[in-house]
């Protein structure tokens, strides 16, 4: 996927199937760690910004799996969501200095992305938890059973309190019913 902004460098982070293999394997041939997360990034705010740069400090490259609108609407978070297109989320993502590659991906799961990358370091929220090994559970971390299948390591971050891309959407909502 490229977005028509004037950032060639925005541009080159965002990845599609076809490129992962060779971004990734280069890094891993400089022995660069890497650290793979995942999510909707609706409306970028503080708290995805401090999680991002927390999950980027674990490792030496980050590469975010981005939900397409198609698996964002399958999360049932509202029929509002995704607020912004999966182009404006990837762009705006990979405009952050520490995210080196974004990859939007359209199954339900990250799943096939993380055995395509196999990242050192699986991050989540601490929403889930990274010992969790039902992966019918709320809390599991898909993945976690094949990253620690490599001695790679599953982190959860804690969340900034008060921030959240619902809340913002509900704020909004707020002030217009005014």
């Amino acid at each position: 996927m490229s977005v028509n902004t004037s950032s060639n460098i925005t541009n080159a982070k965002i990845l599609v199937t076809e490129t992962i293999a060779d971004v990734i394997g280069k890094w891993q041939a400089e022995n660069k760690s890497i650290v793979f997360t995942n999510g909707c990034f609706d409306i970028l705010h503080l708290g995805h910004v401090d999680y991002l740069s927390k999950a980027a400090d674990l490792g030496d490259k980050l590469v975010v799996g981005l939900n397409s609108d198609a698996s964002v609407k399958k999360l049932n978070k509202g029929d509002t969501r995704p607020i912004q297109d999966e182009c404006s989320r990837a762009t705006i993502l990979a405009a952050l200095h520490f995210v080196d590659a974004v990859i939007v991906f359209e199954e339900d799961t990250p799943l096939v992305l993380i055995d395509q990358i196999k990242p050192a370091i699986l991050v989540k929220g601490a929403d889930y938890d990274e010992n969790e090994t039902d992966p019918n559970s709320k809390t599991y971390v898909v993945g976690s059973k094949e990253v620690k299948s490599y001695d790679g390591i599953v982190k959860t971050i804690e969340f900034l309190d008060g921030y959240s891309t619902s809340k913002i959407e509900q704020k909004i909502k707020d002030s217009t019913n005014k």
